[in-house]
């Protein structure tokens, strides 16, 4: 993989009237992640929204080095397709973006499911497949919101040796998760210490 940088300068986020937090900083390099950590409400979804380059600080600004994939609460999978072809929708699609070959190879047990249109799957069934998606687009930066909900303890697990797998190539991870993760050299950004 190419080298790879995520770094973020004062950020500040506003949702209406309410300045959720401000002054967030943090620079990231290859093999390195981050865990977002905060109580529900607090700003951690728009904080990786903002990262994601989906939503415009209300201060402050992003920089980053190579391509950034978000995996949130929406799967990004068309829900009247069978699995197998919203999968490779986003393959076609990933494939132009690619900066050569060392992505993550990660088994999210789908083989079963790729006939299955995407709206009759379970939380948990299309969360694999969202982080599925994620590991084949290529991206550099994985961010991953919640990635560990509706996965039992076997997946859950397999989702975290995906991320390791990825930072062991040189990509980074920002998470946001209430669930405890075993990563190893897990950096953590509280939100509360941001608090207006």
């Amino acid at each position: 993989m190419q080298p790879c940088r995520l770094a973020a300068y004062d950020l500040a986020c506003r949702r209406g009237d309410r300045l959720l937090f401000r002054g967030v900083g943090f620079e990231l390099n290859g093999g390195e992640a981050l865990q977002l950590a905060g109580p529900n409400g607090i700003g951690k979804s728009s904080l990786m929204r903002i990262l994601a380059g989906l939503l415009r600080p209300y201060n402050g600004h992003v920089e980053h080095d190579g391509l950034r994939a978000l995996s949130d609460e929406r799967p990004a999978l068309d829900a009247h397709q069978p699995l197998g072809e919203a999968l490779a929708f986003w393959r076609s699609i990933d494939q132009s973006a690619k900066t050569g070959g060392g992505e993550a190879r990660a088994d999210f047990g789908l083989e079963d499911l790729l006939d299955v249109p995407v709206r009759f799957l379970s939380t948990g069934q299309r969360k694999r497949a969202a982080l599925a998606r994620l590991a084949a687009s290529g991206a550099r930066i994985w961010l991953l919101d919640e990635p560990l909900n509706g996965l039992d303890t076997h997946w859950g697990a397999s989702a975290q040796a995906a991320i390791e797998a990825h930072r062991a190539l040189g990509g980074i991870a920002v998470i946001a998760s209430h669930q405890p993760l075993g990563l190893h050299r897990l950096r953590t950004l509280s939100l509360l210490e941001h608090m207006p």
